[in-house]
């Protein structure tokens, strides 16, 4: 029985790894190396000293998921169109820029990353590929890029950050690609992660929030790092329910 048992964690083992390298195969996502970085803010107290994160290797989609693919997911799942979905799991403005249910607002629009979508919707179209959403961790990781061009990138957040958004998104194809091969992490939209508000989690909320308030520099493990309270804040402001023409998302495995 102890040799049946083992035999059949190894082969669910060599399952979960087949189906992580096909998806990687399938030239949509990315293989991302085991390794560690060092959070913003860690999920201790925020008079601790920030320490290594480590994170398990992993696939990241190569780009944002596109209008073209989530319309292809809801003609296949028609419970989550515009129309269908209940508000316990969308607000009012769920894929508001759609022309109807299953509609683009143009012809160039399926190219664009998917906006005004709730982390309800995003993570079932990432169920759906038989993936995730990545986690906080997996998704910083793969902006951290093994440190390549901190500087750089950090430039490029903060100047995304101070421009207008454009009345149309670039095309995914048209993305800045990283040290991994990963897409458009920064200069198009904010992207959902699993544990989105992991941040504010606990049985006491009073000392989380001190991170987003006049407390946040103890807590970060860079206080000149605008671009990281940025993001955190953001995530930290949702609820599941949300969606902004600016938050869109992708899938981990």
């Amino acid at each position: 029985m102890r040799h049946s048992a083992s035999a059949f964690l190894v082969a669910a083992g060599l399952t979960c790894a087949a189906v992580a390298a096909a998806a990687v195969a399938q030239d949509d996502m990315v293989p991302i190396p085991a390794g560690s970085y060092v959070p913003f803010y860690t999920r201790e107290s925020v008079r601790k000293p920030q320490t290594a994160t480590p994170v398990s290797a992993f696939a990241l989609d190569r780009a944002p998921v596109t209008n073209a693919q989530f319309l292809a997911f809801v003609q296949r799942h028609p419970e989550w169109s515009r129309s269908r979905v209940p508000a316990l799991f969308a607000d009012r403005h769920y894929l508001q820029d759609w022309a109807a249910d299953f509609r683009l607002a143009d012809a160039r629009a399926g190219e664009r990353p998917v906006t005004d979508v709730s982390w309800f919707a995003a993570q079932a179209y990432c169920r759906a590929q038989g993936k995730s959403l990545p986690t906080t961790d997996q998704w910083e990781f793969a902006l951290y890029d093994n440190g390549r061009n901190a500087k750089a990138v950090r430039e490029q957040i903060l100047a995304w950050y101070a421009t207008p958004s454009a009345a149309n998104l670039p095309a995914v194809s048209k993305l800045p690609i990283n040290g991994y091969g990963v897409s458009g992490l920064v200069g198009a939209v904010w992207e959902w992660t699993l544990d989105f508000n992991s941040m504010m989690a606990g049985s006491d909320l009073r000392g989380n929030g001190t991170r987003f308030c006049g407390g946040a520099s103890l807590g970060a493990s860079d206080p000149t790092d605008y671009a990281g309270f940025m993001r955190y804040s953001l995530r930290a402001s949702l609820k599941a329910s949300y969606t902004t023409e600016n938050l869109g998302f992708r899938c981990a495995l």
